[in-house]
């Protein structure tokens, strides 16, 4: 049996997921200029040091105990991260984010380390519990959008908090964003659906001017991050992000949506006849309640585990925990509409999915997308050159 299936992650509030291994990427890229203000960088790369739970480093013989959102390092490694000639520098930073309230430090081990803490880190990250087992160099964390525009207002920006703020803001696949359906399109969130953007938007924007907007935008796309439609008259610039998708999500058909901080799955499963499914070793740990549907309750637990290793690829720790429970339950009277909850060993929901399955390979009403909106000839991003993802 065939089926065609969507997965949306459901979240309470504007964040976005931002994975340790992007942050990796930009630290050892010196291509890109931290010159400036690099504030929305540096906390950043702070939260992707950031501890998931209470843990223990041990450093020069001593023994730290690191509660959630805290970590320890030392002046010099973290010189290097912010790119800082001097030591000094490195502490001016952290204590303009400790007097602007986003952490707080202090030195130990005679002035050579750093121990700080991410202040509203559980707040922020609640949908991931702190006792589940997390690699420390993996996975992601949550980024509250207001932090960004609140970071980048700080000064000057860098190159640096440009690419992070392009990227922060893509939307792909977004039906209410015009062009999005072609990639990762930048959108500001102007409530209009359309990402147009002029330099003197974006001037205003990062605190720059047109001619270091123009120049730094031409440099991200001369190295293939980026990729700039140019309207004439004076409609703008629409950009595009290459290699969004296989950078921050090394998943091909994963849709992400602001608003919303989702996780958005499409892809088709192939499940095989009644009698030869599989057992899996999720078995026990996933619950499906009874329901009359034309899915049967066997292939939506097939389905299930199936999510649940397509999540665990994704770096959700949930889904990495043998103790986890996975419940699923019909969202409404419509035929093929789910909703999966992740349930911790402690009886706290960590995460909540909605699951749209369809047996004829094209989801049921209401659940068919929004068509892509035709692009006049005057606009027509696809006449722009844009590179794919």
């Amino acid at each position: 049996m065939d089926y065609q299936l969507e997965v949306k992650q459901l979240v309470d509030y504007p964040r976005c997921r931002i994975y340790r291994d992007f942050i990796r990427t930009l630290m050892s890229d010196k291509n890109i200029r931290t010159s400036g203000c690099s504030y929305l960088f540096y906390y950043i790369l702070l939260c992707s040091f950031a501890n998931y739970r209470t843990s223990h480093r041990r450093i020069d013989g001593i023994s730290y105990t690191l509660n959630a959102g805290e970590w320890i390092l030392s002046i010099k490694e973290l010189q290097e991260c912010f790119r800082c000639h001097f030591q000094h520098q490195v502490l001016s930073i952290l204590k303009e984010l400790e007097e602007q309230h986003y952490l707080s430090y202090s030195l130990l081990g005679k002035n050579k380390l750093i121990k700080f803490s991410i202040l509203e880190w559980q707040k922020d990250n609640t949908i991931l519990d702190y006792s589940y087992p997390c690699k420390k160099d993996a996975g992601f964390f949550f980024f509250p959008i207001r932090k960004l525009h609140e970071l980048i207002s700080m000064g000057k920006c860098s190159e640096m908090d440009i690419l992070l703020d392009l990227w922060i803001h893509a939307i792909y696949n977004d039906t209410q964003v015009l062009g999005s359906d072609v990639g990762p399109v930048v959108y500001f969130r102007n409530n209009s659906g359309v990402p147009l953007t002029n330099y003197s938007e974006l001037s205003t924007r990062w605190g720059r001017s047109r001619a270091t907007v123009c120049r730094i935008l031409k440099k991200l796309e001369a190295t293939d991050l980026i990729s700039l439609v140019a309207f004439g008259g004076s409609h703008g610039s629409v950009i595009y992000l290459n290699s969004y998708l296989s950078t921050m999500f090394q998943v091909s058909d994963v849709l992400i949506d602001k608003e919303e901080v989702s996780l958005s799955l499409s892809l088709p499963i192939h499940i095989p006849d009644e009698e030869s499914i599989p057992e899996t070793d999720l078995d026990e740990q996933v619950t499906v309640s009874d329901s009359e549907d034309s899915v049967p309750n066997s292939h939506m637990k097939f389905i299930v585990t199936k999510v649940a290793r397509l999540l665990e690829t994704q770096g959700v720790p949930c889904c990495q925990c043998r103790k986890s429970q996975y419940q699923l339950s019909k969202l409404s009277d419509c035929i093929g509409n789910y909703i999966l909850k992740i349930i911790c060993p402690y009886g706290n929901m960590a995460y909540q999915f909605e699951l749209r399955v369809d047996t004829q390979g094209e989801l049921p009403d209401p659940f068919v997308h929004i068509p892509s909106i035709e692009l006049t000839p005057e606009n027509n991003i696809l006449e722009g050159g844009v590179n794919h993802v």
